[in-house]
């Protein structure tokens, strides 16, 4: 489980993130929307300990996100960035074995080398195992990143944005896997997504943020209704009920 604790996040006068109390159960997909500026990527970026909280507390199962050890942490949450950029040239499967360094510090074993094998298996990478990064397309190369944190074998995993650059068939792609990932024994997966869309058809459970607060929190057959695209996002569009999901349209 992960709990938010009255956290906040300023900069300058600002507060990107204010006063955020969250509790997200473990297991499935959570999705996190809401517009430009919400403050959706520095909440994740708190809970994943990449930047610091000014003010509440994140805690992940029975860890304290801000005092536990980071070895001890990332065998319990991984996370990747919006923006991934590697100077050297790696293969896919050194890239993704450094996923295995909170349990191997470097010093891999077989069973190492099998769960790297398992991820790469899972984003369907294995016929690229052996290229180097800049010979890939860019949805390979996410899916190559989002191998790495699957490698991890963390409990929790974040992703901030990750669609971002996509086509549909490579942003479809990729949500299927984070949907496979979310439906293991044991594992969450935490998204930052901008299309609502997508979160209503993939995530069990939608939380909205709006300048900085929470505007809304539930499965998204709750939450993305009328009110949320007039009072968050501020356009006008009606919401469909097609095949049991919720489906966007925009006014034109």
């Amino acid at each position: 489980m992960i709990e938010i604790d009255r956290v906040s996040k300023r900069y300058g006068d600002a507060a990107v993130v204010d006063d955020v109390s969250l509790t997200i159960p473990a297991g499935g997909v959570v999705a996190i929307v809401g517009p430009n500026g919400a403050g959706k990527s520095t909440l994740l970026s708190i809970v994943g300990r990449l930047i610091k909280a000014d003010a509440g507390r994140v805690r992940i199962d029975d860890l304290d996100v801000a005092t536990t050890p980071g070895r001890e942490l990332a065998r319990r949450l991984s996370v990747m960035r919006q923006e991934n950029h590697v100077v050297a040239r790696l293969t896919v499967r050194d890239l993704i074995a450094f996923g295995r360094f909170p349990h191997n510090r470097g010093r891999p074993n077989r069973d190492d080398a099998d769960r790297v094998a398992e991820a790469i298996a899972f984003v369907g990478l294995t016929a690229e195992a052996d290229r180097f990064l800049d010979q890939l397309s860019g949805g390979q190369r996410q899916r190559a990143f989002v191998a790495m944190t699957l490698a991890q074998d963390a409990d929790y995993a974040l992703f901030d944005e990750p669609l971002n650059n996509l086509d549909i068939h490579h942003a479809v792609a990729l949500m299927r896997l984070f949907r496979r990932m979310g439906e293991q024994p044991g594992k969450t997966v935490v998204i930052v997504l901008h299309d609502l869309n997508v979160a209503a058809t993939y995530a069990d459970r939608v939380v909205v943020l709006k300048n900085g607060r929470v505007a809304g929190d539930g499965p998204p057959a709750e939450v993305i209704d009328q009110r949320l695209l007039s009072e968050v996002f501020r356009v006008d569009g009606d919401v469909l009920e097609i095949d049991g999901r919720r489906v966007i349209t925009v006014a034109r």
